[in-house]
């Protein structure tokens, strides 16, 4: 099922757009109280809220007041009536088309406190959070009971949002969340009465709970400030994918056994509510670190095996707008893992050493570095418009000032490491603008510190792609920083997976959808076999 955006008469859309050009973005410069119950009067100061208010409104966590529960909406000042059903988070101001930033309200009866018997229960409880405040990346304490001796499922979750392109008013749309991420190294250690974790990419303003098998904790609100920028996620679209692998045996004795990792979408914070809609056999492991593993016992000669396999997700746009000057250099410890050299990254070689060092020069802002490498990528190489035949060696893609998108993203990838900035290469697929067709597609991300996850695609940047998946007039420009819904990502950084048997077989695929290093093993009898892996295709797109 594919949702339709109704779109604007021409005469009415542009004197939409001057309309919106001429009114002015409302700022909020404080909120008082801070902090308090549900039904009491805050006060907003700031400026361009308007003379009146019109068909302006604010909302307090997804609510919108009633018409009634404002008093006072002055160009400067807002007074307003919180919402009795309403709960802790980020205020806004719309006005004229116009979102302000956010202020954060606190819901003082969400403050966790001890009530009688409550000591008896075998939920988590948080008693306190250090500190409240801080950027992507920083370290939190938080102290309780019943988190468990280790973590065995149990998560830290942090609020998570996005921009709606069309907000209404009159809907209460429920808290999302987001957890804190393996990849980011984000758990650092768990035990009944203390966990310590890194703020997630992707959290907001909000809510901070601890799950565990025995529930929820009651919620406690952190603020998420310090950032040298901003990111939003858009354009909100849900994808149906499918793809099968097809299994020939040709030669088997038994006992036998093929082991087959299947990659699923990747979970990220522009990639979110990743399901199975459908799979033909039961997986011997659902998902493990984004795979699922499927195990096949005792197949004979001549038999056939047909896996499909059928997902759901959500994907948005991503947007980031950095103020250079106020990003600073700091490390923890993804920094390390993620500015490695690898066989598939050659981050320490000697020739990529100089290629930074004469791009970058006496340069030391690592966002100014990282555009700088992606620049130089575009002006230097001929990204090719299809996969080529190529061994992704990044040397000879220099050498020959060419290269396709796989290894212009490992390309980048390497630069950057090698400037000291964390980055992983993403693979996935692009999604053509009528979502009927995929192509294999390769881009990369490097981490600003007290930012977040930030995206390139040097190859869309430098139109690189058929026709049919070109949506940006402008894509040198918008891939840098920006990324659009009309792709799907399998593998984030190098997924490591180790053989289930010793004397197992391993196979390994190379420019595909997803960059893990083991994709089949067989082990014992199972001798000479084909395998058919299937393109992704699309089944169902719904555009909110």
């Amino acid at each position: 099922m594919t949702g339709r955006l109704k779109f604007a008469p021409p005469a009415l859309a542009v004197l939409l757009f001057f309309l919106s050009c001429d009114s002015k973005v409302p700022v909020i410069s404080s909120i008082s109280p801070k902090a308090g119950g549900m039904g009491e009067i805050i006060t907003l100061s700031g400026s361009n809220f308007g003379a009146s208010r019109e068909e302006s409104y604010v909302t307090i966590a997804g609510i919108a007041p009633t018409g009634s529960s404002y008093y006072l909406w002055q160009d400067d000042l807002i007074t307003v009536r919180v919402p009795e059903l309403g709960e802790s988070g980020l205020v806004y101001v719309y006005t004229g088309g116009k979102k302000s930033n956010g202020v954060l309200f606190s819901n003082s009866a969400s403050v966790p406190r001890l009530i009688e018997g409550e000591e008896l229960g075998l939920g988590p409880k948080i008693a306190s959070v250090s500190p409240q405040t801080g950027a992507p990346g920083t370290l939190i304490t938080i102290t309780g009971s019943n988190f468990g001796i280790s973590r065995e499922g149990g998560g830290v979750f942090f609020s998570w949002d996005y921009e709606s392109p069309s907000f209404n008013p009159y809907i209460v749309r429920e808290s999302e969340f987001i957890e804190v991420s393996e990849t980011e190294l984000g758990y650092v250690s768990w035990n009944s009465r203390e966990i310590r974790v890194r703020l997630p990419d992707g959290a907001v303003s909000g809510n901070i709970e601890v799950r565990t098998s025995h529930g929820r904790s009651r919620p406690v609100f952190f603020d998420v400030t310090g950032k040298p920028g901003s990111k939003n996620l858009t354009n909100k679209r849900s994808y149906t994918v499918s793809y099968s692998v097809d299994i020939r045996v040709l030669e088997a004795t038994r006992p036998n056994t093929l082991y087959l990792w299947t990659p699923m979408p990747v979970n990220s914070p522009s990639q979110r509510n990743i399901s199975f809609v459908s799979h033909s056999i039961e997986p011997f492991v659902r998902n493990y670190r984004g795979l699922s593993l499927f195990k096949l016992d005792n197949l004979g000669t001549g038999s056939n095996q047909l896996i499909n396999l059928s997902f759901r997700v959500d994907v948005y746009a991503v947007e980031t707008e950095i103020n250079p000057p106020s990003v600073r250099q700091g490390t923890i410890p993804l920094s390390t893992m993620y500015t490695k050299s690898s066989d598939l990254i050659p981050s320490g070689s000697p020739q990529i050493r100089t290629i930074v060092s004469t791009i970058t020069g006496r340069e030391q802002n690592p966002y100014n570095k990282a555009r700088m490498l992606y620049e130089w990528i575009i002006a230097n190489l001929k990204i090719e418009k299809t996969l080529i035949p190529s061994s992704g060696d990044i040397a000879i893609a220099i050498e020959q000032k060419r290269a396709d998108p796989y290894t212009a993203a490992l390309l980048y990838t390497a630069l950057a490491r090698t400037a000291g900035i964390p980055c992983v290469p993403v693979a996935g697929v692009l999604i053509d603008r009528n979502g009927q067709q995929t192509l294999r597609h390769y881009w990369a991300e490097f981490w600003l510190h007290d930012f977040g996850w930030v995206p390139v695609d040097p190859a869309m940047g430098s139109g690189a792609v058929p026709e049919s998946f070109v949506i940006r007039e402008d894509p040198a420009k918008y891939y840098f920083g920006n990324l659009d819904n009309q792709r799907i990502a399998f593998s984030r950084g190098e997924p490591v997976l180790t053989q289930m048997e010793n004397r197992g077989r391993p196979v390994y695929h190379t420019q595909s959808y997803s960059l893990q290093n083991i994709w089949e093993e067989a082990s014992g009898g199972l001798e000479s076999y084909t395998s058919l892996w299937g393109d992704i295709t699309i089944s169902g797109i719904y555009v909110h």
